[in-house]
């Protein structure tokens, strides 16, 4: 029994820390569900493209779940599709409104093969451990299941960034990581998935002041939720980001942001998928169809 604890211990001391705070994740999505509709302008744009890009799919499904509940316009359309809708929230305030089962993503115990789609339109980017949330969503899929969603990447709010590395802020982690397009891809196939499609949607909006940048953040739901937190700014380092910011507005006073939307998709295995030819096994030679015809 002391040997059992001991390696238990070890195991727990060997696991790493987490990287994103539970709790703060909970409080910031059922902050999305207070706020006045219309506030988070990254909600429809994510749903307009996953509801389009999952209508060029031949096939009905007809057991889907969507993780996250705050958009009810995506909860309604993916319904009106005559699919049987569950819903996975975080917060429990907004669980409780829109009577979606209380659980975060990388977490969730439910049956092996219970779904034919997932949608995740934001949020795969903060969760602890990413390769094992996939793994877990592909163990829900049924064969032949498809993992639809979305999230901010890599090269997201360059300005933002800058800002808050201006002389005279303290040098501390304010911002998450960000997945780039190649390690998604990457991603998808290491956690099982098979015919991953990966891509990337530029935004740019165009923000008067730092604040209001800092209020879509919010809006979102995408807030620092780091932990430990960082310490707040002071009066003195957000007077500093705020002028850093607005140093590198256009002639008009305004600041262009960028944002890159990742958008993935992936099928959980099925022995009736198409699957890509044997190495060496083509017939026709590439040298001869890049001849120049005479």
């Amino acid at each position: 029994m002391k040997q059992d604890a001991g390696r238990h211990k070890r195991a727990m001391a060997a696991s790493p820390a987490p990287l994103f705070s539970s709790a703060r994740h909970r409080a910031q999505r059922d902050r999305l569900a207070r706020q006045p509709a219309g506030a988070d302008f990254l909600a429809p744009i994510v749903a307009e493209t996953l509801l389009d890009r999952l209508s060029m799919v031949t096939r009905d499904f007809a057991r889907t779940l969507l993780i996250g509940g705050h958009d009810a316009s995506l909860a309604g359309a993916l319904q009106a599709t005559g699919t049987c809708l569950t819903i996975l929230e975080a917060g429990p305030r907004l669980a409780a409104r829109t009577g979606a089962i209380e659980a975060e993503a990388d977490t969730v115990d439910l049956p092996f093969a219970s779904f034919d789609l997932i949608v995740w339109p934001g949020g795969l980017d903060s969760v602890n451990d990413v390769p094992g949330a996939l793994v877990r969503l592909r163990a829900l899929l049924a064969p032949d299941g498809l993992l639809l969603g979305s999230f901010v990447g890599d090269g997201s709010l360059p300005r933002h960034r800058r800002a808050i590395m201006a002389d005279g802020v303290r040098p501390i982690a304010r911002m998450h990581p960000q997945i780039d397009l190649s390690a998604m891809g990457n991603l998808l196939q290491r956690t099982g998935f098979t015919m991953p499609v990966v891509d990337v949607e530029a935004l740019t909006v165009r923000y008067g002041d730092w604040f209001a940048l800092v209020r879509d953040l919010r809006a979102t739901g995408l807030a620092s939720r780091l932990t430990p937190a960082p310490p707040p700014l002071t009066r003195e380092e957000v007077a500093r980001i705020a002028a850093a910011f607005a140093a590198q507005a256009d002639p008009d006073g305004r600041v262009a942001e960028s944002w890159r939307l990742i958008h993935f998709s992936g099928w959980a295995p099925h022995p009736d998928q198409p699957r890509p030819a044997r190495r060496g096994s083509g017939t026709a030679s590439l040298a001869e169809a890049l001849k120049p015809k005479q």
